[in-house]
């Protein structure tokens, strides 16, 4: 399976952000990738963390999904969405945007359909006295690891196991990962 790896340099403007995935992703198509993957909040580089609050969406629907379904299915691809800011359901409703979203990574199938959806578990903090930055300030932990099952064009099934990452600092995920059979981690 060709595989893309996107890199971008994200903005604050959700629909700039969008165009030039947009490109990137018709560009792997090109070049025949099977699968394309985006950057960790490649929908917006906020100023504060508190600016993915404002782009939040539901699960299944919003500017941010809209778009993913409608790539892959208009480009035939695969693509794992990087990430974006979903709201929690079922939190307590509170006035104006809720004070946590998820980290969540979106794999989308050729067809448009949402075929997996992974909650970052990890969630990064450092203080040394001087520095601070805790994501648990904005976001809330995922629970459970998420595979999606991809084939390729020459008939593989690829299991792909998911994580977002700060993740990749806890062995036992992907030590999961690998006693379910996993052939692909992203």
């Amino acid at each position: 399976m060709k595989v893309a790896a996107i890199q971008m340099v994200s903005t604050t403007t959700l629909e700039a952000n969008l165009a030039q995935a947009r490109s990137l992703l018709a560009l792997a198509a090109e070049q025949g990738a099977e699968l394309a993957v985006l950057p960790e909040y490649f929908c917006v580089m906020g100023r504060r963390d508190t600016d993915k609050l404002v782009l939040q969406e539901h699960f299944g629907t919003g500017p941010i999904q809209d778009f993913l379904a409608a790539s892959a299915q208009r480009l035939g691809l695969w693509i794992a969405g990087g990430t974006l800011p979903l709201t929690i359901e079922g939190a307590p409703a509170v006035e104006g945007p809720p004070a946590k979203v998820t980290n969540t990574t979106l794999v989308f199938a050729p067809d448009g359909h949402c075929a997996a959806r992974y909650d970052k578990i990890h969630l990064f903090r450092f203080d040394n006295g001087v520095e601070r930055f805790d994501e648990s300030r904005v976001l809330a932990p995922g629970a459970d690891p998420a595979m999606v099952q991809i084939p390729s064009r020459d008939g593989h099934l690829w299991r792909v196991g998911l994580s977002i990452c700060y993740d990749l600092r806890f062995p036992e995920l992907y030590r999961a990962y690998a006693r379910e059979g996993a052939d692909l981690l992203l």
